[in-house]
């Protein structure tokens, strides 16, 4: 039987403001776009626990958000300060965990089976994790303890937050019964519906049918849903390079008609990307630039290409991949660069000319300024006010 942790970070974004300005605490908190300052564009990214009790989650709308909550506090957001303290936490479950998975930037899997013996009772371990997280680095956390990933996911959401859930094995299927069917990884608004118009509510109306009906009835996708309600799923943790993808978007207050505009975003947007996947240290083989146009018509457009964590390299298809893409003479709403296909970065030393030496030694030097004080403390690029296009900064 395996032994499966999900450690998921509460309320990550928000922690972590808190922890840069302690005057947040106990205040309701958006991390996202501040509507105050005319920007009614973009969704909620993270809110506190006292903004939740107005009916705010993620991914609401930032309009909409403000309607329900007009006197919380939106900010921004402090995205390096994000990804070091997520760095510092995995740094400290690394200690312990023999297999760690690293989800997201706010939630991991361990894998503690057979470790009994080493740190005795698994509740009473997840319950000293969880106070070395809150007493080293401020960070509250929960912990969900299960047979397998799907289970011990589930479990950390139980309690939230600071809570620690421990599902007895075998008692899965009866611990899962009660809860809406909605609590299901996977079921979203699409699925919903369905499941609903067929009369399964309760995770238990999904486990009491047929595993044959659920496959006649929604395919692949209702077999898996069977499984999940029945107390199944992934035993096994993922490798670092089994990540599907890292993305950073932007969705303008107002829609904007100027390229050099765009070019400046989609370089900060590449710096971003690039620096979270130096920060795993890993290389991405895959580049993909997501546009959407003021009438919401929306493209993709991706390009494989040798591995790299280099700004410069993905830059430059990224610029390739929008000038092919933008050939409407009409505003942008929206722009995304996504890293995908990643392996772990292997430097062979002797292979590599001197400038590449000295480009890597130079990338070092900037994730260590930017863990310091910031990702907006360096950036690569400017414009050229001559000519109002982005001058692309690494020629020469």
């Amino acid at each position: 039987m395996r032994t499966i942790f999900h450690l998921d970070l509460d309320a990550f974004f928000v922690s972590v403001e808190r922890i840069l300005d302690p005057a947040l605490i106990g205040k309701p908190v958006i991390v996202g776009a501040n509507p105050e300052k005319g920007e009614g564009r973009g969704v909620v990214a993270a809110c506190s626990y006292e903004a939740r009790e107005y009916g705010l989650h993620s991914a609401m709308p930032i309009r909409q958000a403000y309607q329900l909550c007009p006197h919380g506090i939106y900010v921004h957001g402090s995205h390096g300060e994000y990804s070091r303290y997520s760095r510092a936490v995995g740094s400290l479950l690394g200690k312990y965990a023999p297999q760690l998975e690293k989800a997201s930037i706010d939630e991991y899997y361990m894998d503690f089976t057979g470790c009994r013996h080493m740190y005795g009772s698994m509740f009473s371990f997840a319950t000293r994790l969880q106070r070395e997280i809150w007493e080293k680095l401020s960070l509250p956390c929960s912990i969900g303890i299960g047979s397998n990933k799907t289970v011990a996911k589930i479990g950390s959401d139980c309690m939230k937050p600071r809570g620690i859930t421990y599902i007895i094995p075998g008692m899965e299927k009866e611990f899962l019964a009660p809860m809406p069917v909605e609590t299901i990884p996977g079921v979203g608004k699409m699925t919903l519906p369905e499941l609903h118009a067929k009369g399964f509510y309760t995770i238990g109306d999904v486990s009491s049918a047929s595993e044959e009906y659920f496959g006649a009835a929604f395919g692949k996708m209702g077999i898996s849903l069977w499984r999940k309600a029945n107390g199944e799923g992934t035993e096994y943790l993922s490798t670092p390079v089994d990540q599907k993808s890292i993305s950073s978007e932007r969705t303008y207050g107002n829609d904007v008609l100027s390229i050099s505009q765009m070019e400046e975003t989609l370089q900060k947007l590449t710096g971003k990307v690039c620096q979270q996947v130096r920060d795993e240290g890993w290389q991405a083989g895959k580049v993909s630039l997501k546009l959407r146009y003021s009438d919401f018509v929306t493209l993709s457009r991706d390009k494989t290409i040798k591995p790299t964590d280099d700004d410069k390299v993905v830059l430059e298809t990224i610029m390739d991949l929008f000038h092919k893409a933008y050939t409407r003479r009409v505003a942008v709403r929206l722009l995304g660069v996504k890293l995908g296909k990643f392996n772990e970065f292997f430097e062979q030393g002797q292979l590599f000319e001197e400038k590449e030496e000295i480009r890597k030694r130079m990338l070092k030097a900037v994730t260590g300024l930017r863990d310091k004080f910031g990702y907006e403390s360096i950036q690569f690029g400017r414009t050229d006010p001559k000519s109002n296009r982005m001058s692309n900064p690494f020629r020469g």
